[in-house]
């Protein structure tokens, strides 16, 4: 039974990076393959690949493989008192003004009528509001 229960710990060593807590924000309500969140933060793709496996360890994150593409989505911890704590979480980045633009800037990039030439193969986001 010890293996099933959450570890509180796990998620907020997550939530202590501010490159997690920007792809936690990126990410949203949406699915969101893996190339755009390198793009708009401009980090290699390596290490968003590893801030993204810390937050699946901490249970807020799933991933879904397409072909080559890797999408990402957010998913509530499965601790009640983990969930209210990661709402939260994400209801205070979405009011702060780096992380808004950062979000403008991927609704930018998804939404705009050419995608950059690294991107133009690459699936676009599913649910950015334009």
């Amino acid at each position: 039974m010890a293996k099933n229960k959450y570890n509180l710990e796990n998620l907020f060593s997550a939530l202590a990076d501010r490159t997690r807590l920007r792809l936690i924000n990126l990410i949203g309500d949406s699915e969101v393959c893996v190339c755009f969140l390198v793009e708009i933060l401009k980090t290699s793709q390596p290490k968003i690949s590893r801030h993204l496996a810390y937050l699946r360890r901490a249970r807020v994150v799933t991933a879904r493989r397409e072909g080559k593409w890797m999408h990402y989505r957010l998913t509530e911890p499965p601790d009640e008192h983990a969930a209210r704590i990661f709402r939260e979480v994400r209801t205070s980045l979405s009011e702060h003004p780096e992380f808004e633009r950062d979000r403008e800037k991927l609704e930018r990039v998804c939404c705009a009528t050419q995608l950059p030439i690294q991107l133009r193969r690459a699936p676009r986001p599913v649910g950015i509001a334009a």
